[in-house]
């Protein structure tokens, strides 16, 4: 009997729809189809490849509103949200579409006796695994910086947005991608393993927890296979002496729910000094508490429904054994009696070592105010996990804020009196459990290319 996935509308629990998993020998085909359809498709000048970018982009916006409501049905993303993820995903295809054919010439260097020539090449098949909290997004960001590449690409999407992964590959083959050079398969963790020790299968790249990356990541070590990994995190947000309280309040508060709360990037951790402390604190939580739980649908909502049951849950208990370790719950902190996977607004005072507010990724509307000494403190408390993706530091001087930034904030991505997520032309990655390798701002399209070293005598 072939095995199903149904996916549920988190904010009803009503089923959206069941799809029959692929078998063993109909996922080992559809690896020989992508690798087939890349034979072709590497041999396409980067001009012309840009040019189906282009029209990815065009077919994204024409279709952008019956994504977006897909996307709301199937994750409970608030509808503004999902509209934004499409438009964003198109600026992607648009910004690699207008860089990628001069990040791929030819570079012409000197050597002893002759030249050099730097040549970029595909590699072949490349399979991402990603998450559901941005289905059209996570599988764009990588899949476009690759497909600009030359190389074919696999999607192993989460199986609660699986609607989505489906929807973007029509997208794509509507825009005029080539049949099978984006391949969507629906399949199991074990079938999973298969496909990254199929030999046509050249790289492997994750976003997911980073107990998930590790065990990805030794399967294609295992295979000797190159692996990109964006593993989440606990960004810490310092609000110095010096910042605009006002500024930080209203961008910690919007760092904290964008997405539901779950976000890779989302503010989590709020590390305030002692002289801004009690002050941040009566206005970061005045606004949080005001925060009320809706319809996805509803464009008024500013706050759906955690993606799944089991996931709410898994927040509910980190916050349970938080308080019950110290912490301290002054808005929100229950889980409402009401029908969907929904959690409110949640503000926890007294996080402290040890509780899984400060150690752990909470990925949800919760967020863990904690209390520094003075400036130097506050960026010791920021580094101080093991993980290192985003971060923000507030701050009125802002060439010290800078300074800060890059010479001792341990992490990959640092906003600067503001909340940001992801832009086209700015890399995004992280450090420590955060993962490795970087995409976007160009650096993702050389991740998985052969670069060749070309002697002319």
């Amino acid at each position: 009997m072939t095995s199903q996935i149904t996916t549920i509308n988190p904010a009803t629990e009503e089923t959206i729809k069941t799809y029959d998993m692929m078998t063993d020998a109909q996922a080992t085909q559809a690896v020989q189809a992508c690798h087939d359809a890349f034979l072709q498709w590497r041999n396409r000048s980067t001009e012309a490849r840009a040019e189906v970018l282009r029209a990815i982009a065009k077919e994204l916006r024409a279709n952008k509103e019956d994504f977006a409501q897909l996307m709301t049905r199937e994750v409970g993303k608030l509808i503004g949200d999902s509209q934004q993820e499409v438009e964003l995903c198109a600026a992607i295809c648009e910004f690699t579409a207008d860089t990628g054919p001069d990040a791929f010439a030819d570079e012409m260097r000197e050597i002893p006796g002759g030249t050099g020539v730097v040549s970029y090449a595909p590699v072949g098949v490349i399979y991402g695994i990603q998450p559901w909290n941005f289905p059209c997004y996570q599988a764009v960001r990588y899949a476009i910086a690759n497909l600009m590449a030359g190389n074919g690409v696999l999607l192993k999407h989460a199986e609660n947005c699986t609607g989505s992964g489906l929807f973007l590959k029509q997208v794509f083959e509507a825009a005029g991608l080539p049949e099978n050079l984006f391949t969507v398969l629906v399949i199991d963790h074990d079938q999973s393993d298969k496909v990254i020790e199929n030999r046509l299968v050249r790289g492997v790249t994750l976003t997911g927890s980073d107990g998930a990356g590790r065990v990805v990541a030794a399967k294609a070590a295992e295979q000797l296979k190159k692996t990109v990994l964006e593993l989440g995190s606990n960004d810490a947000y310092i609000v110095l002496d010096d910042a605009d309280l006002d500024v930080a309040v209203t961008a910690c508060v919007q760092g904290r729910i964008y997405n539901n709360g779950q976000t890779c990037v989302n503010a989590k951790r709020f590390v305030v000094t002692e002289k801004n402390y009690d002050a941040f604190v009566e206005r970061f939580a005045e606004k949080m508490r005001a925060i009320e739980m809706g319809d996805p649908m509803d464009e008024n909502t500013q706050l759906g429904p955690m993606a799944r049951d089991d996931l709410r849950d898994k927040l509910a208990k980190q916050v349970d054994d938080s308080v019950a370790k110290g912490a301290r719950a002054i808005v929100g902190g229950a889980v409402p009696d009401r029908v969907g996977a929904y959690y409110p607004a949640t503000v926890l005072v007294d996080v402290a070592p040890g509780q899984p507010a400060y150690d752990d990724e909470l990925f949800g509307p919760v967020a863990s105010v904690i209390k520094a000494k003075d400036d130097a403190d506050a960026m010791r408390i920021a580094n101080d996990s093991r993980y290192g993706l985003g971060g923000g530091i507030f701050s009125k001087d802002e060439a010290r804020a800078r300074k800060l930034a890059s010479q001792e904030f341990d992490t990959g991505m640092i906003s600067i009196n503001g909340f940001n997520i992801a832009i086209p032309n700015m890399p995004f990655g992280g450090v420590k459990d955060s993962g490795y390798g970087r995409e976007h701002g160009g650096f993702g399209m050389k991740e998985f290319v052969n670069i060749k070293s070309i002697y002319m005598s």
